[in-house]
């Protein structure tokens, strides 16, 4: 089986942290999501993979390359304008020759893959979606099956009230190459909008497939820290980078950590970095390569990307913060707070909670 990875999208949603990179290279746990996607094909003995890129392509191109020391095979369709979800996949049409599988690039999950084409393949479907039960609708599309799993409607974001269904629509789904006829060439087309209601119209076989594992749609800046804090708690399983300590913390190679430093149980620190005297580091909590954390800062339930340096008695609380930053001394970063890449915080600063610091920006 060959698979499709949808590295496309501008990630306006995660502004200001993808200012400067593709949504699918924003860290989780320390290695790109889009990184997580391959490793959970790899295991499934998925290797021939596609990826449709636009926005900032040379990024992700330059650091997965072809493929090979994944074990794999990467082959990249560049659009020089947005195709649409559905229409950046027909572009690929003469690839798909066989049974295929779509997965979007800002996903974690850890779905049974094995169980999800079963349940494709006894079905006799030309489409199946994989669907995620959610305590609420209003944020997702979801779908309504009948009681053999057949897909009948689609509600787009619905209130509690209006809810037909708790299923919501995780944008991985299965597809024979059959599906190409409903899919017309050179035109921006999109499978939600377009697609599956053109299936469910034709009375097709068309499924949904309630999936049971861990599901999470990194789109927004609240889902990115809370699928950090799902990690970091067991709720979903990936490779975490580091050795496992054992009071659960994941440390990286030639990193340093000073003997009078406190750190809690769900905290992964990268490698190549240096954790001082007094620092103290709780709640689920991500320090990325090549960090600097001076002595006395404290950081909590907090997202530090690599090359980052925080000053003494620096205090962090629920926040994230971009690559190659320099908070500096008694600086404090308040709940929500989403600091892009390369941005000074002068000593004693206070970033008030839930205020977004772009790119290159320094704080008085």
């Amino acid at each position: 089986m060959k698979a499709m990875i949808l590295a496309a999208g501008v990630g306006s949603r995660l502004e200001p942290l993808t200012c400067n990179i593709p949504k699918p290279m924003v860290p989780v746990v320390n290695r790109p999501a889009m990184e997580h996607i391959i490793n959970l094909l790899v295991k499934n003995n998925i290797t021939k993979v596609a990826a449709n890129l636009w926005y900032l392509p040379d990024k992700i191109q330059s650091y997965f390359g072809d493929g090979s020391r994944y074990g794999i095979e990467i082959h990249y369709s560049v659009e020089k304008e947005l195709m649409g979800t559905a229409g950046g996949v027909k572009k690929l049409e003469s690839f798909f020759d066989e049974t295929f599988i779509i997965v979007s690039g800002d996903a974690v999950t850890d779905i049974d893959l094995p169980g999800f084409i079963d349940k494709h393949r006894k079905s006799g479907a030309l489409a199946t979606i994989a669907l995620k039960e959610v305590s609420d609708p209003r944020q997702f599309g979801v779908v309504i099956t009948d009681k053999d799993g057949r897909i009948k409607a689609f509600q787009e974001k619905p209130s509690l009230d209006e809810a037909m269904s708790r299923l919501a629509n995780t944008g991985i789904y299965i597809f024979e190459p059959e599906i190409f006829k409903y899919i017309p060439a050179q035109t921006v087309f999109d499978f939600g909008k377009q697609l599956f209601p053109e299936l469910v119209q034709r009375g097709e076989s068309f499924y949904g497939y309630s999936m049971k594992g861990y599901w999470c749609d990194i789109g927004s800046l609240t889902q990115y820290r809370l699928a950090h804090y799902d990690v970091l708690k067991g709720l979903v399983t990936i490779d975490i980078p580091g050795n496992w300590h054992p009071n659960a913390v994941y440390v990286g190679e030639r990193t340093i950590v000073a003997p009078s430093a406190r750190i809690g149980s769900k905290v992964v620190i990268g490698n190549n970095c240096h954790i001082g005297d007094g620092v103290e580091i709780f709640g689920e909590t991500v320090i990325g390569d090549n960090c600097v954390i001076e002595s006395g800062a404290s950081i909590f339930g907090s997202i530090v990307w690599r090359n980052t340096r925080i000053g003494r008695g620096a205090r962090l609380v629920e926040c994230v913060v971009g690559s190659e930053c320099y908070l500096k001394d008694d600086s404090i970063i308040g709940a929500g707070v989403i600091l892009s890449d390369e941005c000074i915080v002068e000593p004693g600063s206070v970033i008030e909670a839930n205020s977004k610091i772009w790119p290159g920006k320094t704080v008085l």
